[in-house]
C-alpha cells in the first residue's frame, strides 16, 4: 500500500485548541475523534469542533418560539460532541425520548483565515438540523445520516463566534430513514438504542474565492486510466485544475485542465496498473491544485484503487476473475457510542479482526458508515457493501426523503474502492412490496437511479427477499439451523426453472423472474453464544436458540459453510454477525470487541475446501 497515514490534528490546529471554548471552559487537546473526518479529500487547513459544548433537552419544544437560536442563552448541561446523548461517550447516557435538542458553543476563527471563505461542515445529525451563527441563520438539513455544510464567511466577527444547533430526531416516527434504531423506548430483538443529534465530527474549513467542490473518481480497470470529473465553487480569469497521480512516490502521470466551466473533466493514462484487491490493497494517491496564473487557489490530497467489480454468469468477478464473496453482517454500534465509532483504533480494530476471522467484506447493515471506516477499508483491503437505513412505512413522504438521502450517500462514498455494492432497501422494510404496484416501482426505480449514477458497481434492488427484474445481485436471507436444511432447500438452486424456497417470504414479486444474478446467501447463520464468564441476560436473543459451547457453535457454522461451499449456485455468503449488539448475542465477538473463537478456527471455517 502507498497511501500515507494522515495526521489526526494538523499542528496547526493543536496550536489553537485553546481558543476553542464553551463559555469560560478551555478545551484541551485530547478531543474526540480528532482525525481528519473528511479522509478521501483533504485539505491541510481545518479547525476541529469536536468537544464539550452546551447542551439542553428542548421537550415542549419552545426553544424557537423563545428565541434560543439568538445564542444568548445558556445551556443546562455538557455534551461531548460527536457522541449522542443516549451513549456513554456523550457524558449523559440517557436513553428515554427527547425528540428536539439544542447544542450551544463558541469558537475563534483563526487568523491567518483573514480574507478566506469558511465553510462549517457537519458529519452527521440525525435528523434534522438547524444551524444558526451569532445569531443569524446558516441553514437547514433534513437526513441524519449524510454530511452538509455551510458557508458562514458573512455571519463570522471578530472575537468570540456563537454557534447554535437545534436538532429535532422523532423517535416513533416510522416514516423517516432510521435503520436499527428503535421507535418503542427500549432496544429488544435486532433492534437497538437510538442515535439522536450531532453524531458525526463538525469541523471549520478555510477556501479561496474559488475552490474544488468535489472530484468524482472513477478508476477504468480494462483501460487502466482513471476519469475525473470535477465541481468548482467560484469563477474568475485563468483558473486550471490540475491532477497529479502518484505511486509509492512516484509520480504516475499529471494532467492540466483550462477552466472554461464550473465541471471541467479529465483522463489520465496510468503507466504503471496496481490492482486493488483485499489481498493486495494498492492506492494511488492524487493532488488536485485550483490555479490563477502562479496562484494556487486550492489544493486537496486524495486515492483512488484501480479496480473493477462485475457480474457475469452466475459469478461475481473482481479485476475480470471470479472471486467468491466471504462477507460478515456488522450493524457498526458500540457500547460506550452507540453509532459513532468511539476512535479511530476502534475502526481499524474491527476491520483486523474482520479479516483475521476470514472474511474478505462485510455488509454495514442498516447503517451509512462514518467515512473513516471507509477510508480504512480501501487501505487494509475490505470489500464493502453500502447500505442505506431505512424506513419501516411507505409514503409519498417517505420517498421523496428517503430517494434524495440515498443519493448523497452514493455521492458521499463514490470514490472509494472498498464500496463495490450499493443496498438501498433490506427485507422489504418499508416497502412490502408484493401486490403493490407502487413500491414495486419504487424498488425498480430506486435500482434504475442508482444505476444511473453510478455503473461501475453492483446494485441490489432488495436485499433478502422479494426481488424485481431490477437486480444484479439475487441476494437470499435464510438462517438455517445447520447445513443439512441448507443442502435440501437449495438443491436445485440456479437451473432456470428453480424455486427459491425462504424460511421468511418468497425471494421473488409474483410475476418476475430469475434472470441468472449471482446467487448470494447475504444473511445466514445469527448463532447465538454467550462466553462462560459473562452471564447471559434475560433478553439474549440469537437466530435458534443459544448454542452451549463453542465447540457446538462452531460445529453449527461448519455444517452451513459446507453446505454453501458444496453448491456451486452460490456465488458468495454473508455471515450474522461480527459482534454482539446490546441483547443480540449472535456475534463472533461481544459488544465490546472480545473474540468469542479462535479466529484461526473460523477463518479455516470460512475457506473453501
Amino acid at each position: 500500500m502507498c497511501r500515507k497515514k494522515h495526521l489526526t490534528v494538523g499542528a496547526f490546529s493543536l496550536l489553537m485548541i485553546s481558543l476553542f471554548a464553551v463559555g469560560a471552559a478551555a478545551q484541551t487537546a485530547d478531543l474526540p475523534r480528532a482525525e481528519y473526518p473528511r479522509p478521501q479529500f483533504e485539505r491541510a487547513d481545518w479547525l476541529n469542533l469536536n468537544g464539550e459544548w452546551e447542551f439542553e433537552w428542548d421537550d415542549a419544544d419552545a426553544g424557537l418560539r423563545e428565541g434560543w437560536y439568538r445564542g444568548e442563552r445558556r445551556l443546562a448541561k455538557r455534551i461531548v460532541v460527536p457522541f449522542a446523548f443516549q451513549s456513554k461517550l456523550s457524558g449523559i447516557g440517557e436513553t428515554d425520548f427527547h425528540d428536539v435538542m439544542w447544542y450551544r458553543r463558541s469558537f475563534r476563527v483563526p487568523s491567518g483565515w483573514r480574507g478566506k471563505r469558511v465553510l462549517l461542515h457537519f458529519g452527521a445529525v440525525d435528523y434534522r438540523a438547524q444551524v444558526w451563527v451569532n445569531g443569524e441563520k446558516a441553514g437547514d438539513h433534513e437526513g441524519g445520516h449524510v454530511p452538509f455544510r455551510f458557508e458562514i464567511t458573512h455571519l463570522l466577527k471578530g472575537g468570540n463566534n456563537i454557534l447554535v444547533v437545534r436538532a429535532a430526531d422523532p423517535s416513533t416516527d416510522r416514516f423517516i430513514p432510521r435503520g436499527k434504531q428503535y421507535w418503542k423506548p427500549k432496544s429488544a430483538g435486532i433492534f437497538y438504542t437510538r442515535t439522536s443529534g450531532i453524531w458525526q465530527t463538525v469541523w471549520l474549513e478555510p477556501v479561496a474565492r474559488s475552490f474544488i467542490r468535489s472530484v468524482r473518481i472513477t478508476p477504468e480497470f480494462d483501460s487502466r486510466s482513471v476519469h475525473f470529473q470535477y465541481l468548482l465553487d467560484g469563477g474568475g480569469p485563468e483558473l486550471q485544475v490540475r491532477a497529479r497521480v502518484l505511486y509509492d512516490g512516484k509520480l504516475q502521470g499529471e494532467q492540466t485542465v483550462r477552466v472554461v466551466s464550473a465541471r471541467p473533466e479529465a483522463t489520465l493514462k496510468l503507466p504503471e496498473a496496481h490492482s486493488w484487491t483485499p489481498e493486495r490493497p494498492n492506492l494511488y494517491d492524487i493532488v488536485f491544485e485550483l490555479t490563477a496564473g502562479n496562484d494556487t487557489l486550492d489544493r486537496v490530497e486524495s486515492y483512488f484503487g484501480l479496480r473493477k467489480i462485475a457480474a457475469r454468469m452466475g459469478r461475481v468477478e473482481l479485476n475480470n476473475r471470479p472471486y467468491f464473496l466471504k462477507f460478515v453482517l456488522d450493524q457498526g454500534y458500540w457500547p460506550e457510542s452507540l453509532l459513532t465509532p468511539p476512535s479511530d483504533e476502534a475502526i481499524r480494530y474491527d476491520i483486523k479482526m474482520t479479516k483475521a476471522f476470514g472474511f474478505n467484506g462485510v455488509r454495514k447493515h442498516q447503517k451509512v458508515e462514518d467515512p473513516r471506516y471507509l477510508y480504512w477499508a480501501d487501505r487494509m483491503g475490505l470489500l464493502v457493501s453500502d447500505e442505506m437505513a431505512n424506513a419501516y412505512e411507505f409514503s409519498s413522504d417517505y420517498l421523496e426523503r428517503f430517494t434524495r438521502e440515498w443519493m448523497e450517500v452514493i455521492r458521499r462514498d463514490y470514490n472509494h474502492p472498498s464500496v463495490v455494492i450499493w443496498a438501498p432497501i433490506n427485507e422489504s422494510w418499508g416497502v412490502p412490496a408484493t401486490g403493490d404496484p407502487l413500491q414495486q416501482q419504487h424498488l425498480r426505480s430506486l435500482y434504475a437511479l442508482t444505476r444511473a449514477f453510478d455503473n461501475t458497481r453492483l446494485v441490489v434492488d432488495n436485499d433478502g427477499w422479494e426481488h424485481t427484474d431490477s437486480t444484479d445481485l439475487f441476494n437470499i436471507h435464510d438462517y438455517a439451523r445447520n447445513g443439512e436444511i441448507l443442502r435440501r432447500r437449495y438443491a436445485g438452486l440456479g437451473k432456470p426453472t428453480a424455486d427459491f424456497p425462504s424460511a421468511h417470504r418468497r425471494a421473488l414479486i409474483p410475476g418476475y423472474r430469475y434472470e441468472g444474478q449471482p446467487i448470494i446467501l447475504s444473511e445466514y447463520g445469527g448463532i447465538g453464544y454467550v462466553l462462560p464468564d459473562r452471564k447471559a441476560a434475560a433478553d439474549a436473543w440469537g437466530y435458534s436458540g443459544l448454542e452451549p459451547s463453542v465447540a457446538s457453535a462452531l460445529a453449527r457454522l461448519k455444517s452451513l459453510n459446507d453446505a454453501i461451499f458444496s453448491n456451486p449456485a452460490f456465488a458468495g455468503f454473508c455471515y450474522t454477525q461480527i459482534t454482539d449488539v446490546e441483547q443480540e448475542v449472535n456475534g463472533l465477538m461481544t459488544y465490546d470487541r472480545k473474540p468469542k473463537f479462535d479466529p484461526e478456527q473460523v477463518k479455516k471455517i470460512n475457506t473453501q475446501p
